[in-house]
């Protein structure tokens, strides 16, 4: 390629890498601002969250259409088209994410004027704010192609996993003592759900870092803790 088509596709790339930063940047605020709405019983901020999702969305529209452009103009191949393939599949667990955010917030709207279970949101806040570190790291580590601080990431996963698991059964313990509880209790079992599964898209983000910067796929069992599936509590009375 000429000087000129070089330099044209580098600030392409760049303009993806751009676009994803911002995506992340909004994707770390939603889940920050839901879950804040859940700890205060916000409802007017669980709005602010759910409309700016959109944001969100029109920015993976923009990547995914850019890339396309990008694709079909260059056509690249080896190290220059993982890159683009990468900027898809990052944009796409970001809008995810975005969407989970939301969820968090549909949550406060539904639970209206908070809950009593004050100990299992303060769980769910603590859970957010490890998500939100190993967000903030693996999109750091995009942006400095850093394998290394990927699979870092990567391996936390499974500590995400296990705070679940306890929330899980904590929260199952309360709707089996009152059944006045199932209804919120049932709800920030969703919220803490949707916390863990941003996880998972965080640890997606950082096995494409690793297939990015490798040229293969990350092949070891991905570490997973989440023992939600088997759990069991002790019920009163039970013998």
């Amino acid at each position: 390629m000429t000087d000129h088509i070089v330099k044209a596709f580098d600030e392409e790339l760049a303009e993806l890498t751009e676009r994803i930063a911002r995506m992340g940047g909004l994707a770390e605020k939603l889940l920050t601002d839901a879950v804040l709405a859940l700890n205060r019983a916000d409802e007017s901020l669980a709005r602010e969250v759910i409309a700016m999702d959109e944001q969100i969305d029109v920015l993976e529209r923009e990547i995914e259409e850019l890339a396309v452009v990008t694709i079909a103009r260059r056509q690249p191949m080896a190290t220059d088209l993982r890159e683009i393939m990468t900027a898809i599949k990052v944009s796409s667990d970001l809008e995810r994410t975005g969407d989970l955010a939301k969820n968090i917030a549909k949550r406060v709207l539904a639970i209206r004027g908070g809950t009593s279970l004050r100990k299992a949101v303060l769980g769910i806040d603590r859970m957010s704010g490890m998500a939100l570190i190993q967000l903030c790291r693996v999109l750091d580590s995009y942006a400095q192609r850093d394998v290394d601080g990927a699979l870092e990431v990567w391996r936390q996963d499974s500590d995400l996993d296990a705070m679940y698991t306890s929330i899980f059964r904590e929260l199952l313990t309360y709707m089996m003592e009152d059944p006045r509880n199932i209804s919120a209790a049932t709800h920030l079992l969703f919220a803490a759900k949707n916390v863990e599964r941003i996880g998972d898209h965080t640890t997606n983000i950082a096995e494409m870092i690793y297939y990015l910067v490798e040229g293969e796929p990350l092949r070891e069992a991905r570490p997973k803790k989440d023992r939600s599936s088997f759990a069991t509590v002790d019920v009163p009375g039970d013998v």
